[in-house]
């Protein structure tokens, strides 16, 4: 099959191969972020939690003390 210009219709698209790196590039960086934000990211609330869990297990220790000075 073959257009006016005397191509055929169904070449392959010519794509822009900087362009295609530079896509490739943003699709790796936002898979690594995802996988980063996965293993290390925590929520506010999770932080927030877990401080507080800390500072309760500081101060039950500190009431376990005795002053034998």
């Amino acid at each position: 099959m073959q257009t006016s210009a005397g191509y055929a219709a169904d070449m392959a698209e010519i794509v822009n191969l900087n362009r295609f790196r530079k896509t490739r590039a943003r699709a790796d960086k936002k898979t690594q972020a995802n996988a980063n934000a996965a293993k290390f990211g925590r929520t506010k609330s999770e932080k927030s939690l877990e401080t507080a869990k800390i500072e309760k297990l500081r101060r039950d220790l500190d009431n376990h003390k005795t002053d034998d000075t």
